[in-house]
């Protein structure tokens, strides 16, 4: 055996290395996870991920929705006579009967509308046009299938003949109240009657930035839209001062105003006056549910044509995707629920239901339909 190798320990040695590299190897991807651990701690894995796709995958932060609604809700008076405004017709002895029975139903259904318009969850913001003072819009918050939600609202008292103003229902969850204020639109007292004031409340938004939302209802168009057009661009120029008056103290403000406008977005009053300090939504709306609804065109049907009279306007900001908080003209529609709409004539096609047709009790939710925009952040 002299001069020749024992070649028999030469494999154990073999498997020895072998069996030695593989532990080696697995302390080492031990070391790694361990080391992969420390840094997904610290954060540092979050950012190389984020530069490094298809190593890791770090799910994407879900957006939080936040819903605005506007609706004229068509003369909700309560029974009772305010002293000093022209409310005699929608007493109870008056010619159009308006009772507590017709009132409550109203009540209800506008109640029931705005829960059916959250979903889910409430709507963050409720502008409501027509309302007759702080009683109808406490019931409304209080008194209804709202009160379990907890809106604060706000809401103006203004000199219009009739009585009417405008108010805003908001969360305060979503929308920390800041702020508010009533601008009255100028008029000559021998001559114009004067019009709604404009509501300005400013609220603090869950991740910190101030949203200022304006609700008005700008003058009607009796006498013929062109005859009347003077009085909505006094009021429209006065809400360009009020939103410029932010623009100047605040980079990119976040501006909304609601309400009825009483114009289409093609008329002055939204393309030249209030543009391009706001852009309006109101163009890209389209019936929610579609299916069924293609024949609406609008939030207002008179003398057999749609409008868009109800506007949803929009600072530019808040259209910039790069913005915490921001929107798109894909994210506003109109409210056709079936309790809204009554069929037009004995066809499939369908207008609003409305309250009254004339002096005479029609059983309705309002003239015009909700218009939505849902915002992100």
């Amino acid at each position: 055996m002299s001069g020749r190798r024992c070649s028999f320990f030469c494999p154990m040695k073999h498997q020895i290395r072998l069996h030695f590299a593989g532990s080696l190897l697995l302390f080492r991807a031990f070391l790694l996870g361990i080391f992969l651990c420390l840094l997904s701690c610290c954060g540092v894995l979050s950012s190389f991920a984020q530069r490094q796709t298809g190593l890791f995958h770090t799910p994407q932060k879900r957006a939080v929705r936040f819903r605005a609604m506007e609706w004229n809700v068509e003369n909700l008076y309560d029974t009772l006579h305010d002293e000093g405004f022209a409310d005699e017709e929608f007493l109870p002895t008056a010619e159009r009967r308006w009772n507590t029975p017709r009132y409550l139903h109203k009540q209800a259904s506008l109640a029931k509308t705005i829960l059916a318009a959250g979903g889910l969850q409430p709507v963050d913001l409720v502008a409501l046009c027509e309302v007759e003072n702080d009683s109808v819009v406490h019931f409304l918050c209080h008194r209804t299938r709202l009160a379990r939600l907890g809106y604060h609202y706000v809401v103006t008292h203004s000199a219009d003949r009739r009585g009417i103003d405008v108010a805003l229902l908001y969360q305060p969850e979503t929308f920390a109240y800041l702020h508010s204020e009533t601008r009255r639109v100028p008029y000559d007292a021998a001559q114009e009657r004067p019009t709604r004031d404009l509501l300005h409340v400013a609220g603090r938004l869950p991740h910190g930035d101030t949203l200022d939302v304006f609700v008005v209802h700008f003058p009607s168009r009796r006498g013929g839209a062109a005859a009347s057009e003077p009085y909505r661009l006094r009021a429209a120029q006065l809400l360009r001062e009020m939103a410029d008056s932010i623009a100047h103290l605040r980079h990119r403000p976040l501006l909304l105003a609601m309400g009825d406008f009483n114009d289409e977005p093609q008329n002055r009053c939204i393309r030249e006056v209030l543009s391009p300090t706001f852009i309006a939504l109101t163009p890209y709306a389209t019936p929610l549910p579609a299916e069924g609804h293609e024949d609406i065109a609008g939030t207002y049907y008179f003398r057999g044509e749609w409008s868009r009279i109800d506007q949803m306007l929009v600072s530019p900001a808040l259209l910039s995707s790069e913005m915490p908080f921001h929107t798109s003209i894909r994210s506003v529609f109109l409210l056709a629920f079936p309790p809204l709409l009554e069929p037009l004539g004995r066809g499939t096609l369908t207008k609003p239901f409305r309250s009254y047709l004339g002096p005479f009790y029609h059983g309705g939710i309002s003239d015009h339909l909700p218009l939505v925009a849902d915002f992100f952040y």
